[in-house]
């Protein structure tokens, strides 16, 4: 257990490489940093710190830079995150307030996460299993053809045409409109097939019962069907600022190209606390010089997706943690509301 002198050091070593980019030697520590103790002392914590692989010595004659494990315990040891000021706040607000849709609302998060952490954006879409039905529409397009539109507590929209066994008229139409969305609104999908079983056989006329089940059919197809896997990634270009990476940044780049590599990253989507994995905590071979910080966000208390950066691991990460934890907060607010 370090004490809490040479934690000080070595957060006074994070703060400053990843502000510099240049190994941090004990000289330049004890000009910047009120450590309270002489450079003699500095340079001895910093052995330390070193031979417990805290801290590397990237060359001969140089300063130290922080190792994986200085970055672990730097974030784990964290007072807080850093607080985003209120113009920053009022331009997350500002930028996400006027989105149209769902697809809106991503596209637009995946753009302003790459840009308030100058990192590569990844926001996942929120799970279908993990929603809830806000509202069944069922219009009429022909005598015998019907479009089915189901609209998510996330705000997501999916739309089915559906060609029936016979016409349906109007009455029946709106009949089934109601009794669906009374059984339904507000309920998980997963429960949905249980609620909606013997709804054909409240229907008198036998034609009606044909159409219903037909109806049902196609809601329950939309209800299981796998749109977990979708994912939106923006700002790639951001990495090339950086000179962090070994020999090319070409295997990071072909990694993000891979959405299940990218989900593996995120994590579990139901874990709606932050999570920051560093260097080679990332399993993936090309992304073992990467950071990740995730979080989950939803309309309510559980989480409906992840979203997060992935940058170097010389990154801002109580900056990084903050942005990505108040996008989240707004996008959530957003899904409430819509």
């Amino acid at each position: 257990m370090l004490s809490e002198r040479r934690l000080e050091v070595l957060r006074a070593i994070v703060q400053d490489y990843v502000g510099t980019e240049e190994p941090v030697g004990s000289k330049a520590l004890t000009e910047r940093h009120k450590l309270g103790v002489s450079p003699a002392t500095v340079r001895n914590d910093m052995a330390v710190l070193e031979d417990e692989g805290y801290i590397a010595q990237p060359h001969t004659s140089a300063g130290r830079i922080p190792t994986d494990k200085g970055y672990r315990l730097f974030v784990d040891r964290l007072a807080g995150v850093k607080p985003l000021s209120t113009p920053e706040r009022r331009a997350i607000h500002n930028f996400l307030d006027g989105a149209v849709d769902l697809d809106d609302v991503v596209g637009r998060t995946v753009r302003l996460l790459a840009q308030l952490t100058r990192q590569v954006a990844v926001v996942q879409y929120p799970s279908l299993t993990r929603s809830t039905v806000r509202h069944v529409e069922l219009l009429s397009l022909a005598p015998a053809r019907l479009m089915l539109v189901l609209i998510t507590d996330t705000g997501r929209v999916e739309q089915r045409v559906i060609d029936c066994p016979a016409p349906f008229g109007e009455t029946s139409l709106a009949d089934l409109r109601a009794r669906l969305n009374s059984r339904v609104v507000g309920r998980r999908f997963a429960d949905v097939p249980q609620l909606v079983q013997d709804l054909p056989e409240s229907f008198e006329e036998t034609e009606d019962r044909g159409t219903v089940s037909t109806v049902l059919a196609t809601l329950l197809e939309t209800l299981v069907e796998e749109h977990e896997e979708r994912l939106m990634i923006g700002g790639t270009a951001n990495l090339t600022r950086f000179g962090d990476f070994p020999l090319t940044i070409r295997p990071v780049l072909e990694a993000l190209e891979e959405q299940v590599v990218l989900l593996k990253l995120l994590g579990e989507a139901k874990d709606s606390g932050m999570t920051v994995r560093i260097g080679h905590e990332n399993a993936h071979e090309g992304l073992t010089s990467t950071s990740v910080v995730a979080v989950g966000y939803g309309s309510g208390d559980e989480a409906v997706a992840k979203l997060g950066v992935v940058g170097p691991t010389r990154m801002d990460y109580p900056g990084t943690m903050g942005a990505v934890r108040a996008v989240a907060r707004y996008v959530g607010q957003i899904l409430a509301e819509s």
